[in-house]
C-alpha cells in the first residue's frame, strides 16, 4: 500500500530538554507525520468513519508528548511512534520532531524516524 495520511507542522507545547532550566519551562516542538493508511475505502465511501482521523491523531500526539516530557527528542520520537502504532493500528509511519531555536544559528534541530512495514 502506498497511501498515506499527512500531518505537517503540528506544534506541541511541552517540557523538553536535558538542562535544568528546560525542565522548568515549556517549549515548542514541531511534528511532521506520514502514516500508511488505505485511503481507497474512505475515497469510495466518503465516510469519515472509514478514514484515519487526523484530528484524533493530532490530539494523541499532543497528549503523549505533554505527558512524556522527554529529555531527548529521540526518546519522544520512539515513544510517540510506538503509541500511534499500538493504539491506532498504523502499520508504518515516518515521524519528524523538530525543536525550533535549540541552536541559535539553526532554524530548528530534530530527528526523523521510520517505524513499521509499508
Amino acid at each position: 500500500m502506498a497511501d498515506t495520511v499527512l500531518i505537517e507542522g503540528l506544534v506541541v507545547e511541552t517540557v523538553v530538554g536535558v538542562y535544568d532550566w528546560e525542565r522548568e519551562v515549556t517549549q515548542s516542538l514541531v511534528i511532521d507525520l506520514e502514516m500508511a493508511w488505505d485511503n481507497s475505502v474512505p475515497g469510495k465511501t466518503d465516510n469519515v468513519a472509514d478514514a484515519l482521523d487526523y484530528a484524533a491523531v493530532s490530539t494523541r500526539v499532543e497528549a503523549c508528548l505533554q505527558a512524556l516530557r522527554p529529555k531527548l527528542l529521540e526518546h519522544g520520537a520512539e515513544v510517540l511512534a510506538k503509541t500511534l502504532q499500538d493504539e491506532l493500528g498504523i502499520k508504518w509511519l515516518r515521524l519528524a520532531i523538530r525543536k525550533p531555536g535549540a541552536v541559535p544559528a539553526a532554524q530548528a534541530v530534530g530527528v526523523r524516524i521510520e517505524r513499521g512495514m509499508r
